[in-house]
């Protein structure tokens, strides 16, 4: 996020002075950009904030504090920038690739989000978002601009919403009748006043195929997210233990989740990516993954989403996915990396993997392992894992 101010970086053009003429140029200049849409939302009250008030309230937020800590500026956009007369949402659209046949649980693959694929996206939407922000400037001297990707107090789907960008689905993303939920979000706060676009109404219908496909439940009637059972949380944003009864529940997600937008209508209307995917990045090899070291994370994940997780989350997560493989070809890599990775959290779940797979060679890497282990949690883990 920063706040840009009058830049001359493009090409200057004639003054806009009027309302309208303004905004198409603007749109026009983003169609150039690469977003897909483009739209304006009148500076109010957040037509959800006693929503979000009440859902960070209960907790649904699970261990994402800065939620908490940041919502007196994510319900005013004014405290942001004083200044602010209208915010502009754009969309960026990401396509899936297509899905390549393979046998997961014997090639011990993990699956990562779409989104995930190839370099982070922050910093490229960013850069396109600032280079708007400049060409405002250009258009109208004494331009304030100040953009968001994903990471400062915005409630990016409120405003998403409510400058037509699409409607609230049921999975709590985004939709919108011709893209679906396969896009990024990235918001211009600006000084300028401009006219608002009309929201768009409602189109999920009697539709639930994203409640009912959910594996945890997370989504639940009212449009709502109980993040702490969604595995997108799960597996990117929680840092402690997975809890022993969602750890099945994963399936092969190790980072991530597109459940909720895969069985969408909505999202099977148009065609996926047409470049063939990389399996060892849509689906990569989990004895790799729970071998990283940090210098080895750093190399590989520094400038893509899956930095996000830490080592020690990566590496968590690849031994749920390698316990749920119940391949026996898992067990030797599972009983070295309890007996060497210096992280309790990935020491517990590699236990927690053995115990799944079962059989005797995974029970005398446990019974190994309890000889010398030292940390409490760990040896809960051992204990339950043998005593499965």
């Amino acid at each position: 996020m920063g706040c840009v101010r009058v830049r001359r970086r493009f090409t200057i053009i004639d003054t806009v002075s009027d309302m309208r003429d303004m905004k198409e140029a603007i749109r026009t200049a983003a169609r150039q950009l690469g977003f897909q849409r483009c739209g304006i939302a009148r500076v109010e009250a957040p037509p959800h904030a006693d929503f979000v008030r009440q859902w960070v309230a209960e907790g649904k937020g699970g261990e994402m504090g800065y939620l908490e800590r940041g919502l007196t500026k994510r319900l005013n956009p004014c405290l942001l920038l004083p200044e602010v007369r209208s915010i502009i949402t754009l969309s960026y659209r990401y396509l899936p690739p297509p899905v390549p046949a393979i046998d997961w649980q014997q090639q011990l693959r993990g699956k990562i989000a779409a989104y995930a694929l190839g370099p982070d996206y922050h910093g490229p939407i960013e850069g396109k978002l600032r280079a708007l922000a400049e060409h405002m400037g250009q258009l109208r001297p004494g331009v304030i601009a100040r953009v968001y990707v994903d990471t400062g107090p915005v409630l990016e789907r409120e405003w998403a919403a409510e400058s037509g960008i699409g409607w609230f689905g049921k999975n709590t993303n985004i939709l919108h009748t011709d893209d679906g939920s396969w896009f990024f979000l990235g918001e211009i706060l600006t000084n300028v006043e401009l006219e608002p676009d009309p929201p768009m109404p409602d189109r999920c219908g009697t539709c639930t195929r994203c409640l009912d496909g959910c594996p945890t439940g997370a989504l639940g009637p009212g449009y709502e997210l109980d993040a702490r059972l969604c595995l997108s949380y799960l597996t990117i944003e929680h840092r402690g233990a997975i809890p022993p009864a969602l750890r099945t529940r994963l399936g092969n997600w190790v980072f991530g989740c597109d459940i909720c937008q895969e069985v969408c209508p909505w999202n099977q209307r148009f065609a996926r990516d047409h470049r063939a995917a990389d399996i060892d990045l849509l689906f990569p090899y989990l004895p790799e993954i729970l071998c990283l070291t940090e210098e080895a994370f750093r190399r590989r994940f520094r400038h893509m989403a899956l930095w996000r997780a830490r080592r020690e989350g990566l590496a968590r997560n690849a031994a749920v996915v390698l316990g749920n493989a119940g391949n026996p070809a898992a067990v030797p890599v599972l009983g070295e990396v309890l007996r060497r990775d210096p992280a309790v959290l990935v020491r517990g779940h590699a236990a927690w993997a053995l115990g799944a797979i079962g059989g005797a060679a995974a029970r005398r890497e446990l019974e190994w392992a309890r000889v010398t282990e030292t940390d409490g949690s760990v040896c809960g883990e051992l204990e339950a894992a043998l005593a499965a």
